[in-house]
């Protein structure tokens, strides 16, 4: 996969329209939960967020994080709606976007990503 890690964390960089349709193809192959925050190296409340969904993807190891840039692939934010930074889209089974969060607020993101755990567990399907 093109895709690249952030650091040493679990986030997966999406830096091309193509490193986004290898991930959602590979997740139509393996059905896994994601949560994709849409960003940009300019957008300070999105590098805000960024620490913190990071810790989210290490602590939360059934789901598959991944940080889209906005600037390298505009496309998919076309695509999607995403029209503002950052947003944060809950993706389940189908590459079916189930929830979004647009703006920075730490404590909302946390409780919808603990919800959206504990629902992909029932259905059992992760990464």
């Amino acid at each position: 996969m093109e895709s690249k890690q952030v650091k040493s964390s679990r986030v997966l960089v999406v830096d091309s329209v193509k490193s986004w349709e290898q991930i959602m193809a590979q997740a139509q192959i393996q059905p896994c939960p994601m949560v994709a925050h849409f960003t940009a190296d300019w957008c300070v409340p999105s590098k805000f967020m960024a620490g913190f969904f990071e810790d989210l993807a290490l602590k939360y190891p059934d789901i598959l994080f991944l940080s889209v840039d906005m600037d390298d692939a505009k496309n998919v934010a076309e695509k999607l709606n995403v029209k503002a930074m950052p947003t944060f889209l809950f993706i389940r089974e189908e590459n079916q976007v189930v929830d979004k969060i647009v703006g920075a607020n730490t404590e909302e993101l946390f409780r919808r990503v603990l919800l959206f755990a504990q629902t992909a567990r029932r259905h059992s399907h992760a990464c």
